[in-house]
C-alpha cells in the first residue's frame, strides 16, 4: 500500500469515526449502525438471475451476436445490473471515496458467484490509469479484489499495468469506449498466474476486460475469465 492509499484509507476511517452511519448508496441516515444499506437501497438492489449468458455476462439470450464473441476472456460475470442502488455504490466508490464499499460488493460477489469461477483462480484487479489512481487515492478494482481474498482465500496478483494517456469513458458509447480501450497500453509485470480472474467494478463493454485479458494470454497465461459488481444491461 503506497502512501496515497494510506491517506484515503485514513481518511474513510475518521470519516466513519466522526459522522453518524449512514446509507452506503443513499447516504440516509441509518438506525442499525451495523448495516451498511439502507432498507430500500437494499430492496432495489438489481439482481441479476438466471439464465445468463456465460461468455458475456448478459441475461440469454444476449442477442444474435454475443457481445464477448472474440473476447481474449472465456467467461464473464457479475451479481447486479449496473442500475439503482447498484449504479449509486459504484459512485459511491469511485468517485466519493467510500472504500467500505469494496467490502460490501466482495460480500456480495462472493455470496453468489458461480464456484466455477472462483475454483483455482488467481484474482487480477483490472488497473486504473496511474493518473487517475493518484488522484483518487486509491485503486477501485484493487479495493475489491482484496476484500474479494479476504473472503474467498483465493490468491491476488496485481500484475497488470496501464500506460498511455488517460481516456473518459463515463458516458461515452460502445464505439468510444472500444476505441479508448484500444490505446491503452496494458502490460503483464512479473509472474503471471495459469488461472486468472479479473476483477473490477463495473462491466460495460467488456473492451477494457478483453485488453486486460489479451495482455494475460500474451503473458502466457492459460485461462483467462472476469467478475465484475455491475454488468451494464443494453438499453
Amino acid at each position: 500500500m503506497d502512501a496515497s492509499e494510506l491517506l484515503a484509507r485514513l481518511r474513510a476511517e475518521l470519516s466513519a469515526a466522526l459522522v453518524p452511519p449512514a446509507c452506503l448508496a443513499c447516504r440516509a441516515p441509518l438506525r442499525d449502525a451495523a448495516a451498511e444499506l439502507c432498507v430500500g437501497c437494499r430492496r432495489a438492489l438489481p439482481w441479476l438471475v438466471a439464465p445468463r449468458c456465460e461468455r458475456c455476462g448478459l441475461p440469454a439470450p444476449c442477442g444474435p451476436r454475443c457481445p464477448a464473441d472474440g473476447a481474449a476472456f472465456e467467461r464473464a460475470w457479475a451479481p447486479l445490473a449496473h442500475d439503482g442502488s447498484a449504479r449509486e455504490l459504484v459512485a459511491a466508490l469511485k468517485f466519493r471515496g467510500a472504500l467500505p464499499v469494496a467490502r460490501l460488493m466482495a460480500a456480495q460477489i462472493a455470496a453468489s458467484a458461480p464456484s466455477a469461477l472462483l475454483d483455482g483462480a488467481t484474482l487480477v484487479p483490472v488497473p486504473s490509469h496511474p493518473a487517475r489512481r493518484r488522484a483518487r487515492g486509491f485503486d477501485q478494482a484493487a479495493l475489491i479484489a482484496a476484500a474479494l481474498a479476504a473472503r474467498s482465500g483465493l490468491p491476488v496478483a496485481a500484475c497488470l499495468r496501464r500506460r498511455g494517456a488517460p481516456t473518459r469513458q463515463l458516458g461515452a458509447g460502445r464505439a468510444a469506449r472500444r476505441a479508448a480501450a484500444a490505446r491503452q497500453l496494458l502490460r503483464v509485470v512479473g509472474a503471471a498466474p495459469a488461472r486468472a480472474l479479473l476483477v473490477d467494478d463495473v462491466h460495460t463493454t467488456g473492451a477494457t476486460l478483453d485488453a486486460c485479458a489479451r495482455a494475460l494470454r500474451a503473458a502466457g497465461v492459460a485461462h483467462v475469465a472476469a467478475v465484475s459488481y455491475a454488468r451494464t444491461l443494453p438499453r
